[in-house]
């Protein structure tokens, strides 16, 4: 029977029957079955002053010494490792008996935390409820306790959509709305958070926001309270205010997001930015409570998710902007009919057409037209005839200084091209170091920050796992590309990159759709690729197929495997 989880405890005003939690130690180690998309973004370290395991000495040490490649219950091979703290390990991997990306967290079996990790996994695995990343494992084996759960490729962390600016009304409206009513099913059911922040929440492509990591982080993490429940609704408050003013409630910064000036304490959303929603913003005032008194005295504090998922409800629905409509040129046509007024005694936009003139009447009339028809007709035919007697002409005297004009007669200028921006190329969703692809063409100190892939276990090729790993870069517009010389993290046998011509930075195309340039193997940390011909174009791939072996390097935190790094890239026109 697993042990109860202080992250999953039951709390006040709960359904009435049985909560999760009791029946935790009931769970099989299958956990909840839920056969659908993972969690994508990597856990990032506290800044909410809850209490900790702090006061006990790191248990670092006693991390599991596993690698990429490693398989757990011969299904699950761990690809990368996203955080590695106080005794355990969180990794992306692969279930390969439903080829799908999961998520697994790992620990020592004997660490102090490992009994409630897997009750707090087992109990939120029994919730089963679609707005929160749903654990799909929980087991104990070969010394080892780890928790699978959901990988989502397509969503995106809140730290990330808070980067680019302040939420939009409706959007923060959403977030509100859909988080406090998820908290509160989770409460219901005696399952609390206790760590939400922006790096939790993730929001689809659909626009739906999906939390990871109910009761399990907080596990993971050593983390209690003693009043769960108002613990939630204040972070899903901190999280509103975030979403209005792009700032973090308190003085300290965290997530990204600069705090509050130090003095003047909390103040209200809408005096912190100009044109915040004004029910919003006492919204967020309502549900960030401190020392058991509401921030804001105008309203009743809400204390719960639920009580936080009706005063949601009770407020006038905010609706998404309007689509803007631009005018064409010229405006609308008119519905009136031709020759017509407009009705109501207006005008039309631009002068009115006028009335043709009636027809001629008469023999003399009909004459004097097949006169005009006849003298048309013979006008067309002659002006024809000398047309094409010219066009003949002009062909067979050009037609040499034709020839010549249509053969690609580009040389390479050997000047350098500049690279203006550059994004990673991930069609499986699943990028190998986003964050450090501009430092393959700028200057860069720390041997950390090198760009490179992951490690792999099998090799040199690496189309077997993912086709091959790469980066877009953008020229700044159309320019002629002759070759590129590219400075290499490791060399052996073998690395293999082709040059394609891509259509966007975005990366939304197939590899198939582009145009491949060119392609050369090396055994050295340098290649240059040089085309048959110059090109024009303003988007250039670099495709890594193939990887040399090495050992693991302690400068770039990489283990022994199939890997390969970028230093440097230049290209030349």
């Amino acid at each position: 029977m697993a042990e109860r989880s202080t992250a999953a405890v039951d709390v006040a005003g709960n359904s009435g029957h049985e909560p999760l939690t009791a029946k935790a130690g009931k769970a099989t180690a299958d956990g909840a079955e839920a056969a659908i998309k993972a969690g994508t973004q990597k856990d990032t370290g506290r800044t909410d002053g809850k209490k900790t395991d702090a006061g006990k000495p790191s248990r670092d040490d006693r991390a599991p010494e596993l690698h990429s490649g490693h398989k757990l219950a011969r299904r699950y091979r761990l690809e990368e490792c996203v955080t590695r703290l106080e005794g355990f390990s969180s990794w992306r991997a692969v279930d390969e008996k439903l080829r799908r990306a999961v998520g697994v967290h790992l620990l020592p079996a004997d660490h102090p935390r490992a009994r409630p990790v897997l009750a707090a996994a087992r109990s939120a695995a029994l919730l089963g409820d679609p707005r929160f990343v749903q654990v799909l494992d929980a087991v104990e084996e070969n010394d080892l306790v780890y928790v699978v759960h959901e990988w989502l490729p397509d969503a995106t962390e809140l730290t990330n959509v808070l980067a680019s600016g302040p939420m939009e009304p409706h959007d923060a409206y959403q977030l509100v709305s859909q988080v406090s009513q998820a908290m509160a099913a989770a409460h219901r059911e005696g399952l609390a958070h206790l760590r939400l922040n922006p790096g939790s929440v993730l929001r689809t492509g659909t626009g739906q926001y999906r939390i990871r990591g109910l009761a399990v982080m907080a596990a993971l993490r050593g983390i209690t309270s003693d009043r769960p429940q108002q613990t939630d609704t204040e972070a899903i408050g901190a999280l509103l205010y975030a979403a209005l003013t792009q700032r973090w409630p308190y003085e300290d910064s965290a997530h990204g997001l600069p705090g509050l000036p130090k003095g003047v304490g909390l103040i209200a959303p809408d005096q912190v930015r100009a044109g915040v929603h004004r029910g919003l913003s006492e919204l967020a005032m309502r549900a960030l409570v401190h020392d058991g008194s509401a921030a804001s005295r105008q309203e009743k504090p809400c204390t719960t998710p639920e009580e936080l998922s009706k005063a949601v409800a009770a407020m006038p629905r905010i609706r998404p902007p309007e689509p803007s409509f631009t005018t064409p040129p010229g405006g609308y046509p008119r519905p009136h009919a031709y020759g017509q007024q407009p009705p109501h005694g207006g005008s039309a936009t631009g002068p009115l057409p006028v009335p043709p003139p009636p027809p001629l009447q008469g023999r003399t009339g009909r004459a004097l037209k097949w006169s005009v028809a006849a003298l048309l007709i013979a006008a067309l035919g002659l002006a024809s005839w000398q047309l094409a007697d010219t066009l003949l002409k002009d062909g067979q005297e050009d037609r040499p200084q034709i020839s010549d004009s249509t053969s690609d007669d580009r040389k390479p200028t050997g000047d350098a091209v500049k690279i203006v921006d550059a994004r990673e190329f991930a069609p499986d969703g699943t990028p190998q170091s986003a964050d450090r692809v501009k430092n393959t063409y700028t200057k860069y100190d720390d041997p950390k920050d090198v760009w490179r892939s992951r490690t792999y276990n099998d090799g040199p090729s690496l189309k077997q796992y993912k086709g091959g790993v790469g980066i877009i870069y953008d020229l700044g517009g159309k320019q002629q590309l002759s070759s590129a010389d590219i400075k290499l993290l490791y060399g052996g046998k073998h690395t293999e990159v082709s040059l394609y011509e891509a259509k966007s930075l975005a990366g939304t195309e197939t590899l198939k759709s582009m145009k491949k340039l060119a392609t050369k193997k090396t055994s050295t940390d340098s290649l240059n690729i040089s085309l048959k011909e110059p090109v024009e174009t303003q988007y250039v791939l670099l495709w890594i197929t193939a990887a040399p072996y090495s050992d693991a390097d302690g400068q770039t935190y990489a283990g022994a495997g199939y890997k390969q790094g970028i230093t440097n890239v230049k290209f030349t026109g």
